[in-house]
């Protein structure tokens, strides 16, 4: 939300749906976090590059009237920003109007003479002016900071999801326009996203993923060494805060689900001894050579001869998978665990015919791939001590 038309914000968030839309995750940037904004090339009227110089060591707020697509994908290590969208104070106010308002919860009564905003404990139903006073209520929160004020506008973000799903909003074609048209006029947006119609395309996307399955979560961090007392700048907590990315970028949910446990049930049962196993091996996004360096590591530490290389795919995916039919399910256990891969990797379809003619099962290497027996990168289970919310929870703000 744009405060001074500096391209400054109250809160920074970055959603990532799951290209199956099977979960999805709402990650709250804090707004003081200390972050490097990078180079920035352009290009000239004349059709020249320029390079526009980044910044070092500077508040990630300050990025939002730069290049902040570019900001995020290097804060986190590669996670892609396809679109970006801004809200100004009449979108908070416009939009949930727009749905008739939404219900939250308090722990305890709020009086904020700074945010002419007074609440009673328990829950209330907000809309308009107050909407806005509630997100942005600083005073009556415990230590008049960002990330007690980023749990505020998760919560009330995962309230105005739940309203729009339990009044039929995303699969009302009608009401999905008014409120995409709302949005469009109160919203800044870039130009792949920027009409009803886009809007309202992605709405009916996000409406595939359980509320159970949308996860808002805070970017791990710590408070600035280098800061007093007062400046509340904050620093990466590097260890949780990779992890975090790692499983967003692996489309992984941050949210333990049922269906887990039945993936993880297929290694169970019988395996072919490695020397019986026939596997075929492509590449679809892994470092040039991986597919060979596995075939070679296969063959001569693992014990499988019957290992072959099917070259490149034509096509990146961003998962390792281990493809078998039917019949070859006992083939299929024994390399996965060789490879280290989870469960989930192995998925039951149809093999190919290796060198010698025969059925094998398919190896395809992905960009989640670190190498021949090292386990994907992307977790199961967001890390320990990571504060995490559901949209189908209702919760009391503090």
């Amino acid at each position: 939300m744009d405060t001074q038309g500096r391209g400054w914000a109250d809160t920074d968030i970055l959603l990532h749906v799951a290209e199956d839309r099977t979960n999805a995750t709402a990650l709250s940037i804090p707004r003081d976090l200390i972050a490097d904004v990078p180079d920035r090339p352009t290009k000239q009227p004349d059709g020249s590059i320029k390079t526009i110089p980044g910044t070092d060591n500077i508040r990630f707020n300050a990025s939002l009237g730069r290049d902040p697509g570019r900001t995020v994908e290097q804060l986190t290590g590669g996670i892609k920003v396809d679109h970006f969208m801004m809200a100004d104070f009449n979108a908070v106010k416009t939009l949930t109007t727009a749905v008739g308002g939404v219900e939250v919860r308090l722990n305890h009564a709020v009086h904020d003479k700074e945010a002419h905003l007074q609440l009673p404990a328990g829950p209330s139903k907000i809309e308009g002016e107050k909407t806005l006073a509630f997100v942005r209520t600083r005073y009556s929160r415990g230590n008049h900071g960002d990330l007690d004020g980023i749990k505020v506008q998760q919560q009330f973000l995962s309230s105005l999801f739940r309203k729009m799903k339990s009044d039929s909003t995303l699969s009302d074609t009608s009401k999905l326009l008014d409120l995409a048209e709302a949005a469009t006029e109160t919203l800044t947006i870039d130009r792949g996203s920027g009409s009803i119609s886009r809007l309202k395309d992605v709405a009916m996307e996000l409406k595939k993923v359980p509320p159970n399955h949308i996860s808002f979560v805070t970017m791990p961090v710590l408070d600035n060494p280098a800061d007093g007392k007062c400046l509340k700048a904050v620093i990466e907590n590097e260890a949780p805060a990779q992890q975090v990315f790692a499983m967003i970028k692996g489309d992984a949910s941050l949210t333990e689900v049922k269906k887990k446990a039945k993936a993880d049930a297929k290694l169970k049962g019988p395996r072919s001894a490695a020397a019986d196993v026939r596997v075929g091996i492509y590449n679809a996004g892994a470092p040039d050579g991986s597919a060979q360096t596995t075939l070679a590591w296969l063959q001569n530490q693992k014990g499988v001869p019957k290992s072959t290389q099917l070259g490149n795919t034509g096509a990146k995916q961003q998962r390792t998978t281990l493809e078998y039919a039917p019949d070859q399910a006992d083939q299929a256990r024994e390399p996965a665990d060789i490879m280290g891969l989870p469960a989930s990797a192995l998925k039951p379809g149809k093999s190919e015919s290796n060198s010698q003619g025969l059925p094998a099962i398919v190896l395809t290497l992905a960009e989640d791939f670190k190498g021949a027996g090292v386990p994907p990168t992307t977790r199961t289970k967001a890390p320990a001590g990571v504060p995490q919310s559901t949209a189908n929870e209702v919760k009391c703000a503090s």
